[in-house]
Formats: C-alpha cells, sequence, structure tokens
C-alpha cells in the first residue's frame, strides 16, 4: 500500500529521544513529488580526501604483484578486511607538476603553479571543489576543509588541500571543538539575528562593490580588464556563499550526541596525534551520516612536517629527515611504520563507513576515498613527483570496480611484466567525478577515466 505520509528526520529524532545524527531512511522521502522522492531515496553520494606528506617507503607501500589477486603489501595489512574495497595505483601522478614540497598544493589540483605568465604561483581549482558545486545543492555545507595545521599555510606550503574556482586555498579548521559547533550547534536568537545583519552588511557591500567595478572596467586596458574579471568572479562566488548562508539560518541543524566526539586532543600535541586523527575522522563520518555535507579533505600533517613520533612508535628521528633516508635500512623501516600509522587511520574511518548501514548497503558502498601524498622519496630518498602513492577505496555501490593493484611503467619494486603506460592522476579524478554523478566530462590534465576502476 502505498504510503500518504512522510516523516522527518527531525521528526524522528524528537519522536525517539535519541539525539543521534541519522542516516536517510526511506519514511523520510516526500509525498507527492516522485522525481525528487526518488532521488531522496537514493543514499548521498560522497568524496573524501586524506593527504599524508613526506612520501612513503616504497618497497612497503608498492604491491609485488599486479591486478585482481595481488598480494597485499605490508603497509596496506590494516585495511585487509577491505582489500576488494579499494585499489592500489602505482607508477601514478600529475605530469609537469613541481617536485619538492609543493605536493600539498597540487595533490588534489594538478596545476603547474609557474605556468601563468606573469604569476610565479598561481593554483587552479581542486576536485573536492568541482564535486562540492554538484554535491553539495542539497546540503548545509558544500564541502568541509580540515587539516592538522589548519588555515591556508604559504604558496607551496599549503595548509589546506581545498582550492577554489580562481584557485584560491580554502581555510581549514582543525579544532574538533569549532568544527562540531560549525556543523552541528544551534545559536542562540540573538546571534542568529547578529547572523542575519552580516549577512545583509556582506550584501550590500558586494553591491557596491560591483557598481564601482561596472564604471571602472570602461577605463582599463585588456590586461587589466582581464584581472578584473577574475576579481568580479570571486566575488560572485562570495555572493552565492551569502544566500546559501542565508537560505539555511532556519533550517534547524542536526542534533548529534557529544558524547560520541573526544575533544581533548590537541592537534599540535604528538602525544596525541592517534585520538587528535581519529576525532577528525569522526567528525567526518558524522557530517556525512546527518548528510551535513558530502564532500570532505583532510590534510594530516602539512608537507616538510618535522614531528617526532616517539609517543607511538618508539623513536626519536624526524618524520620529513626520514623521507631523506639515502637507502638506509634503518630510516625505511621507521618510515615504513609511520606509513602503516597513518593507514591504521584510514582503517578506522573506513570501518565506520562499513558499519553504517544505509539504502543499497553501506555508508562506504557511497563514498569514494582518495588517499596519498603528492610525493615520492624514490630508492635514495628525496622528493620527486612522479610514482606517488595512491590508494583509492569505497563506491560498490556507485558501479566502482575495487580490489586491484593498478601498476603503471613508473612503478619500481615490481615483479610484474607489461606494465600499460601511467594515466595522469587526473583521469583518476575524473573517474571519480563520472561515479559521482557530477556533469565534468574533464578535470585538469586528464585524458579519459580509467575503465579499470568501473565495473562491467
Amino acid at each position: 500500500m502505498k504510503k500518504s505520509w512522510h516523516l522527518s528526520r527531525r521528526t524522528f529524532i524528537r519522536a525517539t529521544g535519541v539525539t543521534l545524527g541519522l542516516p536517510f531512511l526511506e519514511a523520510m522521502s516526500p509525498v507527492g513529488r516522485p522525481a525528487r522522492a526518488a532521488e531522496e531515496k537514493a543514499a548521498p553520494r560522497r568524496m573524501a580526501c586524506f593527504y599524508v606528506p613526506n612520501g612513503v617507503n616504497n618497497s612497503t607501500w608498492i604491491p609485488k604483484t599486479a591486478g585482481a589477486n595481488y598480494e597485499l603489501a605490508p603497509t596496506h595489512e590494516p585495511l585487509k578486511e577491505f582489500k576488494d574495497e579499494f585499489s592500489i595505483l602505482s607508477g601514478i601522478g600529475h605530469p609537469g607538476v613541481e617536485s619538492g614540497h609543493a605536493g600539498g598544493d597540487t595533490f588534489l589540483t594538478g596545476a603547474i603553479l609557474n605556468a601563468t605568465p606573469g604569476f610565479d604561483y598561481r593554483n587552479t581549482v581542486s576536485v573536492d571543489q568541482i564535486a562540492a558545486e554538484h554535491l553539495g545543492r542539497s546540503t548545509r555545507f558544500p564541502s568541509l576543509e580540515l587539516s592538522r595545521e589548519g588555515g591556508t599555510g604559504s604558496a607551496r606550503g599549503s595548509f589546506t588541500m581545498s582550492f577554489s574556482r580562481e584557485g584560491v586555498p580554502l581555510a581549514a579548521e582543525n579544532d574538533p571543538r569549532l568544527v562540531f559547533e560549525r556543523l552541528f550547534l544551534e545559536g542562540s536568537d540573538a546571534s542568529r539575528a547578529q547572523a542575519r545583519q552580516r549577512i545583509a552588511d556582506d550584501e550590500s557591500i558586494l553591491d557596491i562593490v560591483q557598481d564601482n567595478t561596472r564604471s571602472l572596467n570602461r577605463r582599463l586596458g585588456r590586461r587589466d580588464k582581464q584581472k578584473l574579471d577574475e576579481y568580479l568572479t570571486a566575488v560572485r562566488a562570495v555572493e552565492k556563499q551569502v544566500k546559501r548562508s542565508e537560505a539555511w539560518l532556519d533550517i534547524p541543524k542536526p542534533k548529534v550526541d557529544e558524547s560520541q566526539i573526544d575533544f581533548e586532543p590537541n592537534p599540535k600535541s604528538m602525544n596525541d596525534l592517534r585520538d587528535y586523527l581519529r576525532t577528525m575522522c569522526d567528525l567526518i563520518f558524522l557530517a556525512f551520516q546527518t548528510d551535513t555535507t558530502r564532500v570532505s579533505t583532510f590534510q594530516m600533517h602539512r608537507e616538510v612536517t618535522n614531528h617526532i613520533f616517539s609517543a607511538f612508535l618508539g623513536f626519536k628521528d624526524r618524520y620529513h629527515g626520514l623521507s631523506h633516508h639515502g637507502g638506509n635500512p634503518d630510516a625505511l623501516d621507521k618510515l615504513a611504520k609511520i606509513d602503516r600509522f597513518h593507514v591504521e587511520q584510514l582503517a578506522y574511518f573506513m570501518q565506520k563507513l562499513k558499519a553504517a548501514e544505509e539504502t543499497d548497503g553501506s555508508m562506504l558502498d557511497h563514498t569514494l576515498i582518495v588517499y596519498g601524498s603528492g610525493m615520492n622519496n624514490g630508492d635514495t630518498g628525496g622528493h620527486y613527483a612522479t610514482n606517488i602513492p595512491i590508494l583509492f577505496a569505497g563506491g560498490l555501490g556507485l558501479g566502482v570496480q575495487q580490489g586491484q593493484h593498478l601498476a603503471y611503467k613508473q612503478a619500481k619494486h615490481a615483479t610484474y611484466k607489461d606494465k600499460p603506460a601511467a594515466p595522469p592522476l587526473s583521469n583518476l579524478f575524473a573517474t571519480m567525478l563520472q561515479h559521482l554523478d557530477v556533469p565534468a566530462e574533464s578535470f585538469a590534465s586528464s585524458t579519459g577515466q580509467i575503465s579499470e576502476l568501473s565495473s562491467p
């Protein structure tokens, strides 16, 4: 029998007396709007991006065999229960990008930073923001930017993975409590009134800016007009954000039990590192589960980070120093332990997604995860932009085919033969956008999609 009622998420929370963010339920689909109802019955499509700096120990990261029946590499053993739900891509990278410490800047953009005449540094839009423009239309926040450092950092030393259409870095948050408050805590009537006033003020300022630039534009030369057009594009993006914020002011935020989150870990303390990384994973999970956002980036550490992992791993060598290992077995062993520690945190996040059931599977089935570094330190240590470590996970419910090692010609430490030429890393991003139903024909340097990652 056809139902004649609609259950809202908020009504369900009040009725049960439970203060937890809920996944989509079929009874939450609106009645009387067939197309929209069909859309909302489907689980949301999501993207999560994770970044680690300084490269990895290739000998324990790159599997020794390729294909669907490959032998799991030692670093990936924490993910062995998910072997059919992730793939390793070796030998891949962004063609032409800078080597060195700019990996965080270019990991999700693929930009050649000095390619624009007159600019020593100019980035481009990151793939998460392309996804957010489409996936974020139905969520309070189009995307969530997190990093251990917080803020934006500097050119070629970014503290964020996300860049706007204009190549402007989007500031990341690193305080778990501030992230939680932004996502889930309602403001008072007074604070909402203040927010309305700020929005009104912002709109007035934007109107003034656009009026003034119209008259200015008539008196400028071609190059200055181009710069002004770019500036106005950024102004229009801000205008859209202001209107979006206003539209969500009266829509209640989802209720989430604060006791689920450990706010104590300090992002600056290595003693708190494991707990901190897991707290941030918890926040991403809750943001996804409550459909507060569908796109997130998390830079676990900035490039050139030189922290000491003695609190967990028992040695006092500095992290960045280990990437200049010179082939030393002891240094490589320590780097491998750091790599495995980070993969353990990814496993923690994937376990949470796997355990959360929703329409047609789990949250992991409807989430695409890319994890990696923008640097390869090679056989003897150093910083190279080719053959960077890439792990791609999730999405079995989105038509993705996982459980493979896709090994390309630049890959080393492997015994397989007849490796195909490496596609640009942007081909992976183009493939992800396709499976997220984002209407993008290409991305950055992409030349197509990676067909092996799509189910027949």
